[in-house]
Parts: structure tokens; C-alpha cells; sequence
């Protein structure tokens, strides 16, 4: 059972969030807060798996929310899915910079926030197709040097690894993929994470694409279907 922290300052959101979610069988709201303070209260007091987290709160807002959970060793397997009514590059960005597991759109269909919330946590990066694209666009003029170095350090296996999980493959995708066991994909993602320093699989899909690993324009992150668009946020 997925248990999550529903964080948002409207109590009618939370309960049309909670309900949609709980419909899914596999997923346990643990409790609810209502500004990002709150929020790390309840963390610390009950045992989550993924936060879904409102961007835009009173008191504390949900980037700084997100930085603060990531930077608590006591909250290190929590996932932070942010979720916000607005398509603004800035939240996305800053969401993501602060830590967060990836980004979702309050009008996302039902099905689509309970995939999101099975992908973020399982691991997976969620990136709405609405914004995946000004996402990428950003990360591709970001300066290259210290991607392109870290990423010189890998083996041609997890070279390769690394650019299944940019066009957005589960595990058990890139073991298909790659003609090895999902067991052995797990390996090898886990130790390109070790090697890169990088948080999770959102940050491997910016480093490869700033490395140069998957063209722009090209089948790529862009192009592929992310955890929330299709079944590949399934596991």
C-alpha cells in the first residue's frame, strides 16, 4: 500500500484529491495539511511514501516545503510530487531544483494522478506532458561542462542505461530494452544514480539531455510518453 501526505490550503481539494486516490486501491492517504509548516509536522510524525504537494501555500510555500523534506536525512524515501493549478515554468523549475520527484497539473485526469503517485513512488520521474517540454528546452541550454564530465565516467552499459531512462522507461522497460533482467536494470540505474550524484530519474533525464545524450528534436524524453501520460507509470 502507497500511503501519501495530501498538502494543499483548500480542505475541498484535499478531499476531491483524497477520493480520487483512494479509489485506486493501492493507495492510503495517511493525512492531510494545509500549508507547508504543517506538512512537516505531519511528516514527521507519520510514515509516508510520496507527499503530493500544492506549489502555492500560506506560510510556508511548496518549494521550500520540497527543499526542506529532501534535505532531512529522517525523511529520505519520501517523495515530493508537486501539483499546482498553474503551467508556470518557474514553479516547475523551482520545484524541481528544490528536489522534488516531478510535477503534475491539478487538472490531470484521475487515472493520471494515481499513475503519478505509483511512479514517484517507485522512484520514477513525473513530468507533465503540458510542461515537459519547457522543462527540457531549459535543461538543454543549461550550462553543459560538469554533466558532460560526470557522465564521461560511465561504462557504455550504463551510457546506455541512462538513455532509456531519458526517454522515459520504467525498470522493467529498460531491461526489455536492453535485453536484461529487471533486476539488473534496477542495478544498473542504481549505480548510475551513485555515480552521477543524482537525487532520482528526474535528474537523469536534465543530465543526459544537457550531456548531449539524446538529441534535440530527436526520440527522446520529449517524445516519449512520461509516467503520466501512458502506461508506462505502471508498475
Amino acid at each position: 500500500m502507497i500511503r501519501v501526505l495530501v498538502v494543499d490550503d483548500q480542505p475541498l481539494v484535499r478531499a476531491g484529491v483524497r477520493a480520487v486516490l483512494e479509489r485506486g486501491g493501492d493507495i492510503e492517504v495517511a493525512g492531510e495539511a494545509g500549508d507547508g509548516r504543517a506538512a512537516l509536522d505531519r511528516l514527521r510524525a507519520t510514515p509516508v511514501d510520496v507527499v503530493l504537494l500544492d506549489l502555492r501555500m500560506p506560510v510556508l510555500d511548496g518549494i521550500e516545503t520540497t527543499r526542506r523534506v529532501v534535505a532531512d536525512p529522517a525523511l529520505g524515501g519520501v517523495a515530493v510530487l508537486a501539483l499546482t493549478t498553474f503551467d508556470d515554468d518557474e514553479l516547475v523549475f523551482g520545484a524541481l531544483r528544490a528536489g522534488a520527484s516531478g510535477f503534475l497539473l491539478k487538472d490531470a485526469e484521475p487515472d493520471a494522478l494515481r499513475r503519478a503517485v505509483r511512479a514517484a513512488a517507485a522512484g520514477e520521474a513525473v513530468l507533465d506532458p503540458a510542461v515537459t517540454r519547457s522543462v527540457l528546452a531549459a535543461a538543454l541550454h543549461a550550462p553543459p561542462p560538469t554533466d558532460a564530465g560526470l557522465v564521461a565516467q560511465l561504462t557504455g552499459r550504463e551510457r546506455e542505461v541512462l538513455v532509456a531512462v531519458a526517454q522515459g522507461l520504467s525498470n522493467e522497460e529498460v531491461g526489455r530494452a536492453l535485453h536484461m533482467s529487471p533486476a539488473t536494470a534496477r542495478t544498473h540505474v542504481g549505480r548510475v544514480l551513485t555515480k552521477l550524484a543524482a537525487r532520482d530519474r528526474a535528474q537523469l533525464v536534465a543530465m543526459a539531455w544537457r550531456a548531449g545524450l539524446v538529441p534535440a528534436g530527436g526520440e527522446g524524453a520529449a517524445g516519449a510518453p512520461s509516467p503520466v501520460s501512458g502506461p508506462r507509470g505502471a508498475r
